[in-house]
């Protein structure tokens, strides 16, 4: 069996390059005060060697880990089931990895499982957390915040005044709500219903606040609750037409449930949109265009959203790095924009 050669250590590094091992172990953590002209040296020895910090001790010397904990607050059968999940995490993954930021994904099953977590996060195995799709009585925010980790949170908190200061990446779910009720009153839609989703979650909260914008007499038979999944779309839409048979237009608080809504109207004989105009919230390309027919609903940028995160988190990590984006260089939470995306169903 062949010997597999000794890894490169930092000594030989500092012997290539000509320069002392303090210089090496300076240049290798991302220290500041070492000329350029000797970096350059050490980084093309590391280069030539093929040198690989030991992240242990890497760690003691920075107290920091280069890693970062993101934390999906649903069940493994949704997580991987919905493709918002997917998108979120490429963009929080191609942020990390561009500033050699290593991800661990922690899920939770059940509330059973969220004190492993926070024992986790407070046991210094990870630098900070993203944590995201929390519901309004969760019991993570709180765990977190004990075991004293910098956290950024996806979507807006909505726990009470223990969320102020909180930074989080949300979408403009209200307005967006209310661009797409308008649009469908735009049509000629008298009776518009709406499939919520869970009402625990704030997005939820805000979409459903975004049609009663609009339609504040709404009756309130034509509002059903629903989860944000395709059978969900099924059932509400279901009890909708059971209710309110002369319902025109539907709603739905994301795409998964108007797929879901889209399949029950097609088994009731009633034509999209000529009978019922259908829209949805996410604009999740895998879902919105492969519907029958395709979609018509709100577009937020689900991956970006995902990058925006890692890049709030870091930039709060990072302390001696002003934020470019606010006045004071201090991070601040992101609301982004919505827009509608015209397609057949509406």
């Amino acid at each position: 069996m062949t010997e597999m050669a000794p890894r490169p250590t930092l000594e030989a590094v500092a012997a290539r390059a000509g320069v002392s091992r303090a210089t090496v172990s300076r240049v290798v953590n991302g220290a500041q005060g070492v000329r350029e002209s000797l970096a350059a040296r050490v980084r093309q020895a590391v280069e030539e060697l093929g040198y690989v910090p030991n992240q242990a001790a890497r760690s003691l010397v920075t107290r920091r880990h280069d890693a970062v904990a993101v934390v999906i607050a649903e069940p493994e059968t949704r997580i991987f089931a919905d493709p918002f999940f997917a998108l979120q995490l490429r963009g929080i993954s191609k942020e990390l990895t561009a500033h050699d930021c290593q991800l661990v994904l922690l899920l939770t099953e059940g509330r059973g499982d969220h004190a492993r977590v926070a024992r986790y996060l407070a046991g210094n195995h990870v630098d900070g957390a993203l944590v995201f799709s929390l519901h309004l009585d969760d019991p993570l925010p709180g765990l977190i915040r004990n075991a004293g980790v910098p956290t950024v949170f996806g979507g807006r908190p909505g726990w009470g005044e223990d969320d102020e200061g909180a930074l989080y990446v949300d979408s403009d779910n209200r307005g967006g709500a209310r661009t797409a009720v308008e649009h469908l009153v735009s049509l000629g839609c008298r009776r518009i219903a709406h499939i919520t989703g869970p009402l625990d979650q704030t997005s939820a909260v805000d979409r459903l606040e975004g049609y009663k914008d609009v339609l504040p007499k709404a009756d309130p038979a034509l509002i059903e609750p629903g989860d944000f999944t395709p059978a969900g779309g099924e059932r509400a839409m279901r009890a909708l037409l059971d209710r309110c048979p002369d319902l025109d237009a539907v709603f739905a608080a994301n795409d998964l449930s108007a797929s879901g809504a889209l399949r029950v109207l097609r088994e009731r004989g009633l034509r999209v949109p000529e009978d019922v105009a259908v829209a949805g919230f996410d604009d999740m390309l895998p879902v919105a265009e492969q519907t029958d027919p395709p979609l018509t609903t709100v577009r937020q940028d689900i991956e970006h959203m995902g990058l925006l995160m890692a890049r709030l988190l870091l930039r709060r990590l990072d302390r001696n790095r002003p934020d470019p984006d606010t006045e004071d260089g201090a991070p601040r939470s992101i609301v982004t924009t919505t827009t509608l995306v015209r397609r057949a169903s509406a």
